[in-house]
């Protein structure tokens, strides 16, 4: 059984900075594809980033692209979301996800439904 926790999330301002964790335990997870998505209110879950099983393709959602990075730490079995130049539309409550199955294209990347682990949550909230 995988667990996923993530951390980071607050308040910030309008162009501010907040760097996100994703701790797992249960199965090292630098074999599997791991992704950042978020929701916010009355709104569907949306792809944020993700890196391949690989850790070398990575694709990033256009809205957060050139400001938001994607990384690992494999001898920590941690994923990171740094997260620059945060806007109030980045408000939402930020999830990370592990896909155990197989190795996903880019495309399928993007999808919920590649990924068969989810953490709880961390809100982000970005003031104006």
């Amino acid at each position: 059984q995988v667990q996923l926790v993530e951390s980071g999330g607050g308040l910030v301002q309008a162009g501010g900075s907040l760097r996100l964790s994703c701790a797992a335990s249960g199965r090292t997870f630098t074999n599997y594809a791991m992704g950042w998505f978020r929701q916010a209110p009355g709104k569907e879950r949306e792809f944020v980033a993700a890196f391949a099983r690989s850790g070398i393709r990575i694709v990033y959602a256009d809205s957060v692209r050139g400001r938001f990075t994607i990384s690992r730490d494999n001898a920590k079995n941690t994923g990171y979301l740094q997260m620059n130049s945060l806007k109030p539309e980045d408000t939402a409550v930020y999830y990370c996800a592990l896909s155990t199955r197989g190795n996903p294209i880019a495309s399928m990347l993007r999808v919920t439904e590649t990924y068969d682990y989810w953490g709880q949550g961390t809100q982000v909230t970005v003031s104006s």
